[in-house]
């Protein structure tokens, strides 16, 4: 794996999670990691769990609540302050919608509270927007940096509910453009998609899992598969060519041929494999080599024009 030591990052909402199965990869890889999250004591442990590991990172755990603009701000001049404005990687990653979009995703758009937008998208594509800022700002003077957007293909299709699909959509327009901006200044910004992820709160009650959940534990990834990602990413020498994009987990490990910590290669959301074990030809699928895929292009062709 990537040896990251010297690296200053910051992964938002890393409590649990994908965010902190991306800051456990980081810091086992050498990287300092400022991880954020409301619940002091949850980061703490994260801390405590890399520290366990041996890992040779640093990490600092910050009690941020992203939908408080003062506490943001404050959160990137500590980083500033103790990192002699350095900041190499920033992942957005802090979502506080998850069990909202899961419980409403049966509920029709319009009987769903009049505060939805705000519940969906304020830590989300709001609090995105304004670490962006932030640590473009830093990025900016240093002329080298990575930001990368935590995304899904909620993105191009209908998933859970309307107002999830766009924020997810707004969140990778907002890399096209910001990254527009940034080029000049060697600066990247680009969307990462994992698959189905094995997260905690997907997998918690396996007594009552449904088709989907079956699925993620048959097929999904481990929150740690996106951190692998991120850390090749974040050592990429000539990473700017990838800003501007949206890059899928499973494809940056086949560029660099890892597994994930369980020792599986998850299958791509755009190989047949996968699409075969979704359908009713799903006893097939395991006789269907994973490399063969949707060209990524294609993807986006059956998305919503506007």
């Amino acid at each position: 794996m990537p040896n990251l030591e010297g690296k200053v990052c910051l992964v938002t909402g890393a409590s649990r999670g994908i965010g902190k199965g991306i800051a456990l990869q980081l810091i086992t890889n050498g990287a300092t990691c400022y991880i954020t999250g409301r619940d002091i004591a949850k980061l703490e442990d994260v801390k405590a769990e890399a520290k366990h590991r041996g890992a040779e990172g640093k990490c600092i755990p910050v009690q941020c609540d992203h939908s408080k603009d003062e506490e943001i701000k404050k959160l990137f001049e500590q980083i500033s302050n103790e990192q002699n404005e350095t900041l190499d990687l920033l992942v957005n990653n802090a979502y506080s919608a998850i069990t909202f979009v899961f419980e409403n995703a049966k509920t029709n758009f319009w009987d769903q509270p009049m505060d939805s937008w705000d519940q969906v998208n304020n830590v989300g594509l709001r609090n995105h927007y304004l670490c962006t800022v932030y640590a473009s700002r830093m990025m900016v003077k240093q002329r080298q940096g990575l930001i990368i957007n935590m995304s899904s293909a909620g993105a191009i299709g209908p998933l859970f509910t309307p107002l999830y699909g766009i924020g997810k959509a707004a969140i990778d327009r907002m890399v096209t453009d910001c990254a527009t901006e940034l080029k000049k200044y060697n600066v990247a910004f680009l969307s990462l998609w994992p698959g189905p992820v094995k997260t905690e709160l997907l997998l918690g009650d396996t007594g009552k899992m449904s088709d989907s959940h079956e699925m993620i534990t048959d097929w999904g990834e481990t929150p740690e598969f996106c951190g692998k990602a991120v850390s090749h990413l974040l050592c990429d020498k000539n990473i700017i060519r990838r800003s501007g994009q949206v890059w899928m987990t499973t494809d940056i490990a086949d560029e660099h041929g890892y597994t994930d910590i369980d020792g599986n290669s998850p299958a791509s959301m755009r190989s047949f494999k996968l699409m075969f074990a979704l359908t009713l030809l799903k006893p097939l699928a395991p006789f269907i080599p994973r490399w063969i895929k949707v060209p990524f292009w294609l993807s986006f062709y059956f998305k919503t024009e506007f």
